[in-house]
């Protein structure tokens, strides 16, 4: 009787939305600073179309396997539609092609990593924290 409840709406099943502890990347100014603050720690930048469904599906995968936290490095959100410009400057200041989603991950000034569409989803971030 469960299953036929699950179908006909006798029971409602809420999933709890997990949050992650972005740091909105919306300003020219806040790429010098992740260089900066990359001699400290680890800065990642998650580059997020909100139009594109194959975008959509790499963040909600990408948000479902993240375990790291604020102490182990700093994680960027760029929405590439709303800031086209800082998208830009990002791809002139890592020497990086755009592409979307995009995965970037900066230590001591340079890009150590990077990874586009499904291929984010293989990028172990532990081990460059």
């Amino acid at each position: 009787m469960g299953f036929l409840n699950k179908i006909f709406g006798g029971e409602k099943v809420v999933k709890e939305e997990k949050i992650l502890p972005w740091i909105p990347l919306n300003d020219l100014q806040q790429i010098d600073y992740i260089r900066q603050k990359s001699s400290i720690k680890t800065q990642v930048i998650f580059k997020h179309s909100t139009r594109c469904g194959i975008s959509s599906m790499v963040q909600r995968q990408f948000i479902n396997d993240f375990n790291l936290s604020e102490k182990n490095l700093d994680l960027y959100y760029l929405d590439i539609l709303s800031y086209r410009e800082v998208s830009n400057e990002v791809g002139y200041a890592f020497q990086l092609v755009h592409e979307s989603p995009q995965l970037l991950v900066i230590r001591n000034g340079k890009l150590i990593a990077h990874a586009s569409h499904g291929q984010i989803n293989q990028v172990d971030l532990s081990r460059f924290v």
